[in-house]
């Protein structure tokens, strides 16, 4: 017994040492032999192509068709002594490497350890909990049922939090060109910079912006100075400020102001507040909002002109609106370029 015990060990040890490439040539060695052997034993019959790897395989997993079989005697024992003892190890080797496989992409998905191959996607760069899952709820909610692939990118010891609806990678830093990569950032189309301390977040967007320029980028930040700071270094990034004293302010003036602004930011239900780059031939402002609510359903209630930094909100509605202009807009779904003209 302790004989049998220490083959069993012996066993396992060298099928954990098995590389992959041992594997795969050790399963075409018996392949050959198993076809040579066949072949010198006169089954004709097992040799046809398909035939030999349809009877091969039910033979090793044990199913046994029975439809074919060995005809001559020295094809049976050829049978019982290579090709069904080797051929069931082979089969048991090959299945629980493959299961193996499946569980380590697994693994290494919800431990975000994966390297990730993506285009026009959204990074979320940061952790904050509850915070950032509501952020996740906002975007996947954001299109008309047009979802981009959404990657969450922490340093925080975590698990994906939303497996099946969102990619996850864990890096140990968010500036380290090789731990960032994993998250495909130089081709991401959005970025959003939202961690648990300014100074984290402030070398991130300077890190991002030189790692993909192009991608529209966001960052929040606490302190006004370091949004400041920023704005300078990155005049591309997007600085989101901390608004909460002002929304207390507002609140208090103009009872139901927090109700109106989180109803605007909320993309799950009811009214929200868009935007789209306008593609169509220069026209006033009048000529537009006319059509949002006639046509559309839809209130537009500002213009940023191409290139500029400000935007109007309420212009005249006599003001110019050139193709490239960013309209901001109040709609129960996103408006498409196309329905404009």
């Amino acid at each position: 017994m302790p004989l049998v015990l220490k083959l069993r060990q012996l066993a396992a040890r060298l099928f954990y040492q098995l590389s992959s490439l041992a594997v795969i040539a050790a399963l075409f060695i018996y392949l050959l032999t198993s076809w040579l052997g066949l072949y010198l034993a006169g089954e004709t019959d097992l040799l046809v192509l398909d035939t030999f790897f349809y009877w091969m395989l039910v033979t090793a997993s044990t199913v046994g068709y029975g439809d074919y079989s060995p005809a001559t005697a020295a094809g049976r024992l050829f049978v019982a002594f290579w090709v069904i003892p080797l051929g069931l190890s082979l089969f048991a080797i090959v299945v629980t490497r493959f299961g193996m496989l499946i569980h380590s992409l697994v693994f290494k998905g919800r431990k975000g350890l994966l390297m990730l191959t993506l285009t026009d996607h959204t990074v979320i760069i940061g952790w904050n909990g509850a915070r950032t899952l509501r952020l996740i709820e906002l975007l996947l909610a954001r299109t008309n049922k047009q979802r981009e692939q959404i990657v969450l990118c922490t340093t925080t010891d975590i698990e994906n939090p939303l497996p099946g609806k969102i990619d996850f990678v864990r890096v140990d830093s968010f500036t380290q060109p090789e731990d960032m990569a994993r998250t495909s950032i130089n081709s991401a189309k959005r970025i959003i910079i939202d961690t648990s301390s300014d100074d984290v977040t402030l070398t991130t967007a300077l890190f991002c912006a030189d790692a993909n320029p192009n991608a529209h980028k966001t960052a929040y930040l606490q302190q006004e100075s370091l949004a400041d700071l920023l704005k300078v270094h990155c005049p591309k990034v997007e600085v989101i400020p901390s608004v909460s004293i002002e929304m207390l302010a507002r609140s208090t003036l103009d009872p139901g102001s927090s109700q109106v602004h989180k109803q605007l930011l909320d993309s799950t239900e009811g009214m929200t507040q868009y935007s789209l780059e306008y593609q169509g031939q220069s026209t006033e402002f009048r000529h537009l909002f006319e059509q949002f609510k006639s046509s559309l359903d839809a209130t537009l209630i500002g213009v940023r002109p191409a290139n500029a930094a400000d935007i109007i909100l309420n212009p005249p509605l006599s003001s110019p609106i050139n193709q490239g202009d960013n309209l901001f807009y109040i709609a129960a779904h996103r408006i498409e370029h196309s329905v404009l003209s």
